[in-house]
């Protein structure tokens, strides 16, 4: 005959008031001794709750967010052929704040038999439960913080502990799991870590909301950023370039690119002096082998520039910039420019960059960080150029100088910082002396 046991906190120490922050039963389920039916945790230590006896749950005396001490009712248990009716504590298991996982109490597991048929019974501790995305895990307050700081998202982690529950030597082998699949798999998941789903919200509930079609460009580069940004670790590198003497010599030239119907502006001299740059430091002219296991070098020298348009920016390029004198590169500037605005660029005037210049200049703004644009390797950012003090040569005065604010992103994976950091240094020099950068 059964009888119903009403299971109580047992002593937990010096604890008074701690939260209860999982509830492993409800009413109607069978538990067995020892089954977990909830957790606590306190500021020093998290414990499992399991249960004395074998039998039927009958009442859930608690709930998430209660908090309790010793003595507290957890529930009423319908046990089979139990000996008392008195109020019967649990032995806690405790998680230390050390993340230390406590095995539940030792007893004999029935060994399993090698399976002579395929229906043969599975082991109960080494089944695996796969846990669909958005349900909750089941797993102890400590795996749970374990598997935070590691990025690893536990509703794709199959648990083997009792139950199906997930415990840290789980948790390590998923990561490890991760960090072996190979490149394109990683990137097409998003490298596996752990990323919450956008809530699907109704905004109108807080009033009044207008709801426009995104463009088809931004659709199409909206994807292409968010896989840039996630597969390559981006570094950003920020500079300054004194261009006051190359400002000076741009406005000298606008009269003679007038003659020739071409509008001069400082984005011709920055791609100058960027493909100056690529040829000095050939790690940025180049791409990564899908594999990522080797370094594809390019000999020739084409470079990108972002383009504003009312659909979003596209990114046409200059072919062979390092063969091209200033002219010539900011007329073909301005006829892709129009071609971007009038919706008339071909696939092949938008393929085969090298490397990509992003400008603000028009704008504003003092620094950013752009987005590579893969399988190119770094990108450029310029922001609104500034009269600065600066402190001249001789040490002796603040002199007015105009200022570029240099960004640049780079893919850590191919580039060292101490190259991001040389390779601006160069265009530093190469935009400050309008001699070097026309050699």
């Amino acid at each position: 005959m059964s009888q119903t046991i009403e299971v109580q906190v047992p002593d937990i120490g010096n604890f008074d008031s701690v939260d209860v922050i999982e509830v492993h039963i409800k009413a109607g389920d069978t538990v067995s001794q020892d089954d977990s039916l909830i957790t606590l945790e306190s500021d020093k230590a998290s414990m499992d709750i399991p249960s004395p006896v074998s039998g039927t749950i009958k009442e859930v005396k608690i709930k998430v967010g209660d908090k309790v001490s010793q003595g507290t009712l957890i529930a009423l248990v319908d046990a089979e052929a139990a000996k008392t009716s008195e109020p019967v504590a649990a032995t806690p298991q405790v998680n230390k704040v050390a993340n230390v996982e406590v095995p539940p109490p030792s007893r004999d597991m029935p060994e399993v038999p090698k399976p002579i048929q395929p229906q043969s019974t599975p082991n109960p501790v080494a089944a695996r439960v796969e846990f669909a995305p958005g349900k909750n895990p089941h797993a102890s307050p400590s795996v749970r913080k374990f598997a935070r700081e590691l990025g690893a998202d536990l509703t794709r982690i199959a648990g083997s502990g009792p139950k199906g529950r997930i415990t840290k030597e789980d948790v390590t082998a998923w990561i490890k799991g991760e960090l072996t699949r190979p490149r394109s798999e990683a990137a097409a998941g998003g490298a596996g870590l752990s990323v919450l789903a956008m809530p699907d919200i109704d905004f109108t509930q807080f009033g009044e909301i207008e709801r426009q079609a995104l463009p088809r460009i931004k659709k199409i580069s909206g994807a292409n950023l968010h896989r840039n940004w996630v597969t390559a670790p981006h570094v950003t590198q920020f500079d300054a370039a004194d261009i006051t003497d190359l400002e000076d010599f741009r406005k000298s030239m606008q009269d003679e690119a007038g003659k020739r119907g071409v509008k001069l502006t400082m984005l011709a001299f920055l791609m100058k002096a960027a493909a100056n740059a690529l040829r000095a430091y050939p790690n940025f002219n180049a791409s990564l082998s899908t594999d990522g296991s080797e370094l594809i070098l390019k000999k020739y020298f084409n470079i990108g520039f972002a383009c504003d348009t009312p659909d979003g920016l596209v990114v046409p390029v200059i072919r062979d910039v390092i063969q091209k004198d200033v002219l010539d590169i900011a007329r073909e500037l301005g006829e892709l420019s129009a071609k971007a605005r009038e919706r008339k660029l071909k696939v092949e005037e938008m393929q085969g960059g090298c490397f990509t210049i992003s400008s603000l200049g028009g704008i504003g703004g003092t620094a950013f960080t752009p987005i590579i644009n893969c399988p190119e390797v770094a990108i450029l950012g310029v922001s609104r150029s500034s009269m600065e003090p600066v402190w001249n040569a001789k040490g002796k005065t603040f002199e007015p100088r105009l200022m570029l604010p240099l960004s640049l992103s780079y893919d850590h994976r191919v580039i060292d910082g101490a190259d991001g950091a040389r390779f601006t240094s160069h265009l530093r020099v190469m935009l400050s002396d309008v001699r070097r950068l026309l050699l």
